[in-house]
């Protein structure tokens, strides 16, 4: 074969297609039946011997610290390791088959596989595991668990680190130190599984291999993904014209107008299931094609795997025969825990209610205007915004102030805490400068002037309470505050801490609460003092929706900034989107009242 990587991945991709798209849609399925209802019935088993309903930021750390806890953990980092390296090793073993335009069955395929795993799957290769866990999807080349790349670092977070420079340096730093990491190490399961050497001695050659292209190597498979990305486009671009077209035909007859759209969108479909298959393909067939290219290029001996000879012996055929008992017992219980987990209702089918979807203003209209101040309030409600949410906390006097922060040297420039003074001495202070100097003059206003001012103005509050431990009768003032206004059915009172939530239902039961978490997993409904919850978006997904709805509760998405987030958040039917951009949230939550994927495609390219 000529050394022609492109035309290599081509005809790694092509000569044995058949087998590749079955291989990636069966070891899927039969992943995601095997994984979920175990996972599910670990993580139950897990909380109820460790004596845990649901987690929040309050109690993961315990929980994560617990024996019981880390035992699983481990399990589970073991799981992943295995079935990602089986779905690697595959993939590399079929490419060096088509690499040779021979052919293989699916079933021969998993025989060879199966026989060269057994030599990678041993104590000296244990630190393959941080390769294949860590740094391939940190690169996002598409070859690991979905359920690796699927892990994203919190939005709050990464806004977090944006906005700091040095923070944003060492993010940087870290991640090129182990971009640098991993290009040297690029080829080194190609050894593992095409060579039968150690990682250790993999990574040596791997080294040797790479050395003076490494950069190149990196630009080419990124190269390989854009093309792919392209042509993805260009498939449903056509599906998306087709659509155009049949609307110009077919405008009066609405049957044949249906029909054809349905067929169309059935092809769009696929164009995103094919897509989804063939993406960990692609990326591993750049690699094997870059692999086999350096090794002619440095005339170093190609060792093709000798599969015929493997795939007949007896031992390994019993080896077969006995992993896919094991297999199909494997799915047989796991389809049976689905059930039962589905009928208990421990796994709830996707419910959807009609909600009104509204838009709450993180901190006032925050982008334009000094944070949690009467203008950023102002600015919310000129904006457009169904709720304005602030932040409160108890002077030294006990007079309730809308601040973020305990301490007041971000905003004002002045290192006090709000604790240890009167709000005579906080009035005077100017918290508009660090935003904007022409805010200079701008004053920390009372929970009582935003009461008035949404009470004149027709405005919802979310009200978090930010308490130090160190306030008197925090709760019951804010509660009697909202009284004095009449405010009881126009705002929520959060806090991430869950006892303040339990005060406040002590003083009175009628008023809504919300618990705010950076992370919620397992039965947060448990929370009986908590009547909706308020979720870090990042750690928000349809499950946890579908769950909080069924109970009859909402849920509301923070901080959610970015176009992409907002559209996740509108479709996976969230609530109340917490956000800074105010004007970007209404947009998108009034597009998506009468609109979905394909319409909004047609919209882009054709205005009836």
């Amino acid at each position: 074969m000529k050394n022609n990587y492109i035309k290599n991945i081509t005809n790694m991709l092509k000569y044995n297609l058949g087998t590749l798209i079955k291989f990636e849609v069966i070891y899927k399925l039969l992943l995601s039946i095997i994984l979920i209802p175990f996972a599910i019935l670990g993580f139950n088993l897990s909380m109820k011997i460790t004596g845990y309903t649901y987690l929040t930021l309050e109690n993961i750390t315990k929980y994560l610290l617990n024996p019981i806890t880390i035992l699983l953990l481990i399990l589970l980092i073991i799981y992943l390791t295995i079935v990602t390296i089986f779905d690697i090793s595959t993939i590399i073993i079929l490419f060096d088959i088509s690499y040779k335009k021979e052919k293989i069955s699916f079933v021969e395929l998993i025989k060879l596989s199966i026989n060269k795993c057994k030599k990678i799957f041993n104590l000296k290769n244990i630190s393959v595991a941080f390769l294949v866990l860590f740094l391939i999807p940190f690169l996002n080349i598409g070859i690991s668990s979905n359920v690796i790349t699927s892990i994203k670092i919190p939005e709050f977070i990464m806004d977090f680190i944006k906005s700091n420079y040095m923070l944003s340096a060492i993010y940087t730093l870290a991640y090129l130190l182990l971009l640098s990491i991993m290009s040297k190490w690029l080829y080194s399961l190609n050894y593992m599984i095409l060579e039968g050497k150690s990682f250790k001695k993999s990574r040596e050659d791997s080294k040797k291999l790479i050395k003076g292209s490494r950069l190149i190597d990196l630009l080419k498979i990124f190269f390989v993904q854009i093309l792919a990305s392209i042509a993805y486009v260009i498939f449903m671009a056509i599906g998306i014209l087709i659509i155009v077209l049949i609307i110009k035909i077919f405008n009066n007859i609405k049957v044949l107008e249906s029909i054809f759209i349905s067929i169309v969108s059935l092809y769009i479909m696929v164009c995103l299931i094919i897509s989804s298959i063939i993406s960990n393909a692609i990326s591993f067939a750049t690699i094997s094609a870059l692999f086999y290219k350096h090794k002619v290029d440095k005339k170093e001996k190609i060792k093709h795997i000798e599969y015929k000879q493997i795939i007949k012996d007896k031992k390994q055929n019993t080896i077969f025969k006995y992993i896919m008992i094991v297999v199909t017992a494997l799915i047989l219980i796991g389809g049976s825990l689905f059930t039962y987990q589905l009928i208990t209702g421990k796994t709830n089918l996707n419910i959807k209610y009609i909600r009104k979807m509204e838009i709450t203003a993180h901190r006032g209209a925050s982008v334009k205007y000094p944070e949690n101040t009467m203008s950023a309030f102002v600015g919310a409600k000129e904006l457009g915004a169904d709720w304005i949410e602030l932040d409160v906390q108890q002077t030294k006097d006990k007079q309730i102030v809308v601040s973020h922060d305990t301490n007041l040297g971000r905003v004002t420039g002045v290192n006090r805490d709000i604790i240890d003074m009167d709000y005579s001495e906080i009035e005077k202070l100017d918290a508009g400068s660090f935003f904007n100097k022409k805010f200079k003059g701008e004053k920390i206003p009372l929970l009582s002037d935003v009461l008035k001012y949404a009470k004149e103005n027709n405005i919802r509050l979310n009200i978090e309470l930010k308490p130090t431990g160190e306030e008197v009768d925090f709760e019951k003032q804010v509660v009697d505050l909202i009284k004095e206004y009449n405010f009881e059915n126009r705002c929520v009172i959060t806090s991430q801490v869950y006892s303040v939530l339990e005060n406040v239902k002590k003083v009175d039961k009628e008023i809504k609460t919300v618990y705010v978490m950076s992370i919620a997993i397992g039965n947060i409904t448990d929370a009986e003092y908590a009547d909706a919850f308020s979720v870090e978006a990042s750690n928000v997904n349809e499950g946890l929706v579908n769950r909080v709805h069924n109970e009859g509760k909402e849920l509301y998405a923070w901080t959610v900034n970015t176009e992409e987030s907002i559209n996740n958040m509108i479709d996976m039917d969230v609530d109340n989107i917490i956000t800074d951009n105010i004007e970007l949230g209404k947009e998108l939550v009034e597009k998506s009242k009468n609109s979905d994927l394909i319409s909004e495609f047609i919209k882009t390219i054709y205005k009836k």
